[in-house]
């Protein structure tokens, strides 16, 4: 069983950038593949971005495509979530979440989740 941790939220103003972390720890970690989620108050769970056990086949959700950048490094077990020109919008708890291997970036394929980092963008 993979266990995750994230870091790196806080407060920041619009435009600007923070960047998640999140540490998984387990043996079947460098075969999963893995998701940054997010939920804002009073909405559902979405998927923000996800990234293959290779790092080569990732996507984005529409509404951070270009602003947003998932990277993995398998050697030190952690996977990174970049966040460039953040939106008020963007305010949430980011979940880090190891996930089947599929092509979507879909809550339903997730296994494990993390315990959740707050990012809070001031307007």
């Amino acid at each position: 069983q993979v266990q995750l941790v994230e870091s790196g939220g806080g407060l920041v103003q619009a435009g600007g950038s923070l960047a998640l972390s999140c540490a998984a720890s387990g043996s079947i970690y460098s075969i999963n593949d893995m998701g940054w989620y997010r939920q804002a108050p009073g909405k559902e769970r979405e998927g923000v971005s996800c990234i293959s056990s290779t790092g080569l086949t990732i996507n984005y959700a529409d509404s951070v495509k270009g602003r947003f950048t998932i990277s993995r490094d398998n050697a030190k077990n952690t996977v990174y979530l970049q966040m460039r020109s953040l939106k008020p919008e963007d305010t949430a708890v980011y979940y880090c979440a190891a996930k089947s291997k599929t092509s979507r970036c879909d809550t339903s394929d997730v296994e494990v989740w993390g315990q959740g980092t707050l990012v809070t963008v001031s307007s």
